[in-house]
């Protein structure tokens, strides 16, 4: 636990990939296979399930501490963080000699914890709490209350991992992707595993790393000019086409089966089912990479019908009839059981397009290549994108192969620019990780009348991005000094910031008060400049919905 303590101390005080990378490369290297493989399952994501009640545990913090609920109750909402809360209280100084156990031996005692009677657990929880220091009581608790999220992503984790084996990334990225269906776990000879050299058999439903294109927004000036992809060379020597509004994910046919895969690595098999029959019909070792869209056959619908069948793991034939869904190919991955991705582009979209002719099906469908003469042309396409249900446009080379994770320079995504709004804060909470001492999360309203200043104002979004760490500081304390009301973590604030919000997209929706839903929403900017009457309104935003 001391080793896992010190790496999430590291990650969090840096925002440096590469040190991120060397941080976890270490502690692979220095740590038992047993504590390791935890370690691994914890940074690419995976949470243990939350053993005991929220309440439960503050009770029980006023049995260890001698606090009155009210004083436990008041840090509570002023930290915001249930585990920090509880370690910050137990921390002192005349605390005993450290417990010392390993990662592995911690998690297999909490597992073990679950299935003790109250009084057992509370008497065993309060004996851990007095023999752990600070760092390591805080991550104890993090894994116990089932909260533990590490800052960084199961792609660098698996590049820290490699750079330890000395093994490519892109081995251990499809390694890995094993665990998330469940047929990796934690040990020290699933660890070992995932360092052997050479291959090892894959589980048939093994996807592989998705290849992820690159925003233009981080792209060099050298690459991007005056708003245009000019720096890219010859237009014809890329492949354009709409950057659809639907779930990513691989379609797999191996071994007489079926999967579908996230790019977020969730099997959907039951969630989409007539995906699922055309993907029968393909021949074994067959792995198309696309969109899942709603679609009725001739056209894509709004995502707004995709979402109804979003979360659902059964599906009846109502909602089927009301949200039909298609597969968008826009790259083969495998073919009769050979492994296409080092193929160029061009040549793997030439016997994509066969494929999804021969075989006709009205649920598969071909990703649109758009035509242009030059990148003129292409950008005033990419203008009526949003008419069209799409965020933009994907740009791949052509003589591109299909890397895993974001390699700059072969694939970019030039969406839409955001659509924006002048929106009041209302609401404030605090953060997670390396922000969880600052009220960093924001919930932003609009005036519900038809013009700016005028009755009352209403919540339309959260954000928890866009400002500088500076900006964050000095916000927390001014909310801290314009606090109305406490409920529980979360303050109401006096109406005097006004923010400018960016989204993606809009839709109407019957469970928001406001009546609408935003997509992606982050800060934009601290309009310091305004003030809460030059706000917009609730119908300024709807009027996006007409757009």
């Amino acid at each position: 636990m001391k080793r896992f303590a010190a790496l999430y101390a590291r990650l969090d005080e840096t925002r440096a990939t590469s040190a991120k990378v060397e941080a976890m490369r270490a502690y692979f290297a220095e740590t038992p296979p047993a504590d390791a493989a935890w370690g691994l399952y914890f940074l690419t994501g995976q949470r243990l399930k939350r053993l005991i009640g929220p309440s439960q545990l503050r009770a029980w913090i006023g049995d260890a501490t001698g606090l009155s609920p009210a004083v436990i109750e008041d840090c509570y909402a002023h930290v915001g963080d249930l585990a920090e809360t509880l370690a910050l209280l137990l921390d002192r100084a005349d605390r005993p000699a450290a417990i010392e156990r390993g990662l592995a031996e911690w998690v297999a005692w909490l597992l073990a914890l679950r299935d003790r009677e109250p009084d057992e657990q509370r008497a065993a929880l309060i004996e851990v709490w007095a023999g752990l220091p600070l760092d390591e009581c805080f991550l104890f608790n993090k894994l116990l209350t089932g909260s533990l999220r590490v800052g960084v992503s199961s792609g660098l984790a698996a590049r820290a991992l490699a750079a330890h084996a000395g093994l490519p990334d892109s081995l251990i990225a499809q390694r890995l992707m094993a665990q998330q269906g469940g047929h990796w776990q934690p040990s020290a000879d699933a660890f070992a595993a995932l360092l052997a050299p050479g291959t090892t058999e894959a589980h048939p439903s093994q996807p592989y790393p998705f290849c992820l294109a690159s925003p233009v927004e981080d792209a060099p000036d050298s690459v991007w000019q005056d708003g245009l992809p000019s720096g890219l060379g010859p237009i014809g020597d890329w492949l354009a086409e709409w950057k659809w509004d639907g779930i990513r994910g691989q379609l797999i046919r191996r071994a007489g089966q079926s999967f579908l895969w996230s790019r977020g690595e969730e099997l959907l098999n039951g969630r989409f089912p007539e995906i699922e029959t055309v993907a029968a019909q393909l021949p074994d070792g067959t792995v198309l990479d696309g969109e899942i869209l709603a679609h009725d056959g001739s056209q894509v619908l709004s995502f707004a019908k995709l979402q109804t069948r979003i979360g659902r793991k059964t599906v009846g034939k109502k909602l089927l009839a009301e949200a039909p869904v298609a597969f968008v190919a826009y790259d083969l991955l495998e073919w009769r059981g050979e492994d296409w991705r080092l193929r160029p582009l061009v040549e793997r979209r030439a016997q994509l397009a066969m494929i999804v002719a021969q075989f006709a099906e009205p649920r598969l469908k071909l990703s649109e290549c758009l035509m242009a003469e030059d990148w003129n042309d292409l950008a005033t396409q990419r203008a009526v994108a949003r008419e069209r249900g799409v965020e933009g446009l994907m740009l791949k080379r052509f003589d591109s192969g299909y890397q895993a994770g974001r390699r700059r320079g072969t694939w970019w995504k030039w969406k839409l620019d955001a659509m924006s709004i002048d929106c009041v804060l209302v609401y404030a909470q605090a953060g997670h990780g390396r922000r969880a001492n600052l009220y960093t999360d924001y919930t932003l309203a609009v005036w519900a009348g038809p013009l700016s200043g005028e009755g009352a104002l209403l919540p339309v979004a959260k954000a928890y991005s866009g400002l500088t760490d500076a900006e964050l500081t000095k916000m927390d304390h001014w909310i801290k000094q314009h606090t109305r009301e406490k409920f529980g973590p979360v303050r109401s604030v006096d109406a005097e910031q006004v923010f400018e919000i960016a989204f993606e997209g809009i839709q109407a929706s019957s469970r928001h008060k406001a009546g609408i839903a935003l997509r992606f929403p982050r800060i934009a900017r601290w309009r310091t400049d305004k003030t809460p009457p030059d706000a917009n309104t609730l119908d300024d935003l709807k009027c996006f919905l007409k757009r």
